[in-house]
């Protein structure tokens, strides 16, 4: 009986060292899979940032191809409507095609276009330039001048008074 204790205890001790080592490399082979895990994680948040950078850069190119001047608030307003849709193709919402999509949606706002005309209630006619000649700069009209400019001065301004009231 104590030959198979000690051939029990031989062996017992014999594979100690190989339940260590196969302890060991357990706990190597779960901290590998934790950081593939990690790594797979970080690589689908890098493509869903690259397939959201790809789709915003197409839908502000579709906008400013169709004129749009008011592209942060157009995108905003659209944003939301085209996704990528199964196979990878931009979608509009409903399915549509999602350039159609967007023309459709910039016809029906001509506010986020330029403006055709320049202008309206209380805009100046743009400017108009003086004729050469004449001109008088206004930091030389001082106290003490002499008779020939200080008339120079009031021509210039009779001039300027008189277009004015002709609506030049």
């Amino acid at each position: 009986m104590d030959d198979i204790r000690e051939i029990v205890q031989a062996v017992v001790q014999e594979f100690m060292p190989q339940k260590k080592e196969l302890e060991d490399e357990r706990q190597r082979r779960e901290s590998l899979e934790l950081r593939v895990n990690e790594l797979i994680a970080e690589t689908q948040k890098a493509q869903a940032k690259a397939e959201e950078a790809d789709r915003s850069a197409a839908i502000r190119a579709e906008l400013q191809k169709h004129g749009v001047t008011k592209l942060d608030l157009a995108y905003k307003a659209i944003k939301d409507e085209i996704y990528r849709g199964e196979d990878g193709q931009l979608t509009a919402l409903g399915g549509t095609e999602w350039r159609g999509y967007v023309q459709r949606f910039v016809s029906e706002n001509p506010e986020l276009l330029p403006a055709r005309l320049s202008g309206g209630s209380g805009a100046s006619g743009g400017q108009k330039t003086a004729p050469a000649g004449g001109g008088v700069d206004i930091e030389r009209i001082r106290p003490g001048m002499s008779p020939e400019e200080l008339d120079r001065v009031r021509q210039e301004i009779a001039r300027v008074a008189s277009q004015t009231l002709r609506g030049w």
